[in-house]
């Protein structure tokens, strides 16, 4: 007799405050039908092969996103719900969603506010497929940001086989007039390569790194512990144990930090229809 069949599963982070936007950034409304963030991240993702979605919610918001899914999602589509309780940070998110990983190997994990693209859930759909375990997308810097407001954003070091050896968080990086990028934290270099690969906050991991995810929590007291940190730490002085590859893509990723962004989003969103990079009706290609 077979195996079972183990769903390909991504986690999405759906429990942010949001302080920048204001708002509930989730169902931020960047679709041509007014659709929000949240249901287009989750129609690409299924679009590329992931069965199942899990959504990480806080007590604050949970509800109000619940009644979205509710209304808006197919009812054939697998998706679980699950509670931080407490806004510890990205790590903590993951963990939250870790009773719903049973009987996979590894899974996705992305943000609920930011929108990757169709290409970029199949590359990782991809490698999971294939049996790879943890794994960054990586974003080019020009592809990754949208507007003239500082972002952050984590630039990735890699070997020449691609393996992740750290990410240089960079602040207040903005395009230039020129189309060059600088980053104004007051650190060398100014000048970031456009083409620089940046993690978005689109990762693969296996379950067995549950220990490392529970370990970084304790040790963190009341405080946050964010996904990229772990990485960092787990790439740094044990990287034999647990090496990441990072898998570059050229696709688009974009996302609303700031209020001003939203009508930029749903104009770079309708352009990429236009250019016929993702489908004009969600949930059409699952």
């Amino acid at each position: 007799m077979s195996a079972p069949h183990a769903p390909q599963v991504l986690v999405i982070l759906a429990a942010g405050k949001a302080k920048r936007y204001g708002g509930l950034k989730p169902l931020a409304p960047i679709g041509p039908a007014g659709e929000a963030i949240l249901d287009m991240v989750a129609s690409d993702a299924t679009s590329s092969g992931f069965e199942r979605v899990v959504l990480v919610l806080s007590p604050g918001t949970g509800d109000e996103i619940r009644e979205h899914v509710s209304g808006h999602w197919p009812g054939d589509i697998d998706v679980r719900f699950a509670l931080q309780r407490d806004a510890r940070g990205t790590v903590d998110a993951v963990l939250a969603a870790w009773d719903e990983l049973a009987g996979v190997d590894t899974f996705g994990v992305a943000n609920a506010d930011d929108l990757y693209g169709p290409s970029a859930f199949d590359l990782l759909s991809g490698h999971l497929g294939a049996g790879g375990a943890n794994a960054l997308v990586g974003f080019r810097l020009e592809r990754a940001v949208i507007g003239s407001a500082p972002v952050t954003r984590g630039i990735c070091r890699m070997d020449l086989s691609g393996e992740l050896l750290g990410i240089d968080e960079r602040r207040n990086v903005v395009r230039r007039d020129d189309g060059t990028f600088e980053a104004g934290d007051g650190r060398e270099p100014t000048a970031l390569d456009s083409g620089s690969l940046v993690s978005m906050n689109l990762w693969s991991f296996s379950r067995a790194l549950e220990g490392e995810f529970r370990r970084a929590m304790q040790g963190a007291d009341d405080g946050e512990v964010l996904l990229p940190e772990l990485v960092a730490d787990l790439v740094g002085s044990r990287r034999d144990d647990h090496p990441f590859s990072v898998i570059p893509t050229d696709g688009r990723c974009v996302g609303v930090t700031h209020p001003g962004d939203l009508d930029l989003v749903k104009a770079d969103v309708q352009a990429q229809i236009e250019r016929g990079e993702r489908p004009a009706t969600l949930w059409a290609e699952r």
